[in-house]
């Protein structure tokens, strides 16, 4: 699942809760940054981050059949683009913001389908084989994101698929051990190869050397697509501006939580803190590099 749903506030977006709009929960939840935004624009994003965080729910940890219910969630899911009235209470909510923006469906349809391929598929061999499962559970949140707040373009989808990728793959960092207990592994095997990283040492309860040196390598590669967030940031307008630079400042303190922890995902859960968080959003928002 995307980070970018939970970026600014907790950049470990599969640890959180559902958030469901108008309750306690969602103002705790909710990325910090967005409390800045006008009441239209935070209704609209709860709304994405809602249904973002139900597929992620049913892909992650929903009892039984997990392909049923995502295909249940799907089937209620394109109500919402039909004259019928969806089921569940966080579908509902997304309809004024697909009639409002003119939101397209297949963004959405990719992230249930970044969960189906989880239920059937539990690594990826290559950066390039994750980059695309990316394409699917990440990337499409930031397009969503973009057609909120009415950018287009196709450097501005450029940039924001490379944030977006980004700060998935820095949950995948965060998540090595959470990951591992749901019989997946989403760091590229041949970079575990590279590093002569073992299945037992991504089951240990201590984080070797080589786990740390992997992590390392991928906190890295993170940072660089990061880059894209400075543009992308610059060329945005009004709220959205604030809204994607809180994001962007949530995978940079995130990388930099990492980079703290001296990359020990095994035996720590890493956190971004928030003054790194608010520090990396307002130099984003003055257009410092």
């Amino acid at each position: 699942m995307s980070q970018l749903t939970g970026a600014a506030g907790d950049v470990a977006g599969r640890s959180q809760p559902p958030l469901s709009s108008g309750t306690r929960e969602s103002d705790e939840n909710f990325p910090v940054a967005m409390r800045l935004l006008p009441a239209g624009l935070r209704r609209d994003l709860r709304a994405i981050y809602g249904v973002a965080r139900a597929v992620d729910d049913l892909g992650d940890d929903a009892p039984g059949d997990r392909l049923a219910l995502l295909a249940e969630f799907e089937t209620d899911l394109r109500r919402v683009w039909s004259a019928e009235r969806p089921e569940r209470d966080v579908l509902r909510a997304l309809v004024p913001t697909v009639e409002a923006h003119h939101l397209a469906i297949d963004p959405f349809l990719a992230l249930v389908e970044a969960n189906r391929l989880d239920q059937v598929r539990a690594s990826y061999q290559t950066w390039a084989d994750l980059r695309h499962y990316c394409t699917l559970s990440a990337d499409p949140v930031g397009r969503i994101v973009l057609a909120i707040v009415g950018a287009t373009g196709e450097d501005l989808t450029a940039w924001s698929d490379d944030v977006c990728t980004a700060l998935q793959l820095l949950e995948h960092c965060q998540d090595v051990g959470e990951d591992r207990r749901r019989g997946r592994t989403y760091l590229p095997q041949d970079d575990l190869d590279a590093f002569a990283v073992t299945a037992a040492d991504l089951d240990a309860r201590v984080t070797s050397v080589t786990v740390r040196d992997v992590v390392r390598h991928e906190v890295a590669r993170a940072a660089t697509l990061l880059e894209s967030g400075a543009p992308l940031v610059r060329r945005l307008p009004g709220a959205g501006k604030i809204a994607v630079a809180g994001y962007v400042a949530g995978g940079l303190a995130t990388a930099d939580a990492l980079r703290r922890a001296d990359f020990d995902v095994l035996a720590t859960a890493v956190s971004p803190r928030r003054i790194d968080t608010a520090r990396h959003a307002i130099r984003l928002l003055a257009g410092r590099p």
